[in-house]
């Protein structure tokens, strides 16, 4: 049995670093490239395994060298695979990323073969979905497993979890299955279809009465912000991280994080504490992983806190 199963997207990251956003047609010389772990749907899953989370991933990914980083990954962090298909001829998914001087970045994703994950797949793992605490998913996944994989974890009683990045139109089924929706300021503006002044309580009341349960916003250095029926707004403030690598993942790892939490029957404002914690630590290392805490980190941090 397993804590958390990830419908999980899998990308190796192609990382430059370079000073500042380019302008359109321009060249410029890069620091340093890398080649590393990525996909949204994988970082959240190494993100519940270094939480203690028994963690499983459905996914589908080339037999190509990018998809041996992925099953070399998860063996690695003992997150279970049984569940992984792997497709002849496909490529595996990848990310092209540009790090920029102040810690931020801009991304491309090519999703690969991570774009044929269907609803036959979920349903080979219906068992380990039933069995488990909660499910998460992300846009970067093909709708239709994470349909199929929210309709069994809503008749099994399991939670669900959705962080709706990159911003996408959302089915009102998907949102009626979605006990957490995990969006920053521009998925929550975007899927709300609000203004760029609007205050994002709007946003958030028009998602919950389209039937999602909770709508919990990152909002970076600031922390988040939480959102239910019938009950104020709850907010917990971020944390400010001295040396920032860059911020790929923070957002990953905080879906991650709270996942995890969660599953041990952690309440909601505690998990969310865990969560902003995880996503402050992970700005301090390079690349989606690099900086990923364990839950004896999460734990240190939360204690200087007081």
């Amino acid at each position: 049995m397993v804590d958390v199963v990830c419908i999980a997207s899998w990308n190796a990251d192609l990382v430059s670093r370079v000073a500042r956003p380019m302008a359109r047609g321009e060249t410029v010389l890069a620091r340093s490239f890398d080649i590393s772990p990525g996909g949204k749907g994988s970082n959240a899953a190494v993100a519940c395994a270094r939480q203690g989370a028994r963690t499983a991933v459905v996914a589908r990914i080339g037999r190509d060298d990018f998809g041996r980083m992925g099953l070399d990954l998860w063996a690695r962090e003992g997150i279970v695979t049984t569940h992984v298909e792997q497709v002849e001829g496909e490529r595996s998914g990848v990310a092209q990323i540009l790090v920029f001087d102040d810690g931020d970045n801009s991304i491309a994703v090519a999703p690969g073969a991570g774009v044929g994950l269907g609803a036959a797949q979920v349903q080979a793992a219906q068992a380990t979905i039933a069995g488990a605490r909660i499910v998460i998913a992300s846009n970067e996944v093909p709708q239709a497993a994470t349909l199929a994989a929210f309709r069994i974890a809503r008749a099994a009683g399991v939670a669900t979890l959705l962080n709706p990045a990159p911003a996408a139109a959302l089915p009102d089924e998907l949102l009626g299955l979605t006990d957490l929706l995990t969006p920053n300021e521009t998925e929550l503006r975007s899927l709300a279809d609000l203004p760029p002044d609007a205050p994002l309580e709007q946003g958030a009341q028009r998602l919950l009465a389209c039937g999602v349960g909770a709508v919990l916003a990152t909002l970076g250095a600031d922390g988040c912000r939480l959102w239910r029926p019938g009950a104020a707004a709850l907010s917990i403030p971020g944390w400010r991280m001295d040396a920032v690598a860059d911020t790929i993942g923070a957002g990953d790892t905080f879906n991650g994080a709270l996942a995890a939490a969660l599953a041990r029957g952690l309440p909601l404002e505690q998990a969310m504490q865990r969560a902003n914690a995880a996503a402050a630590l992970s700005v301090t290392g390079q690349g989606a992983i690099g900086g990923m805490p364990t839950a004896a980190q999460v734990d240190a941090l939360l204690a200087r806190q007081g």
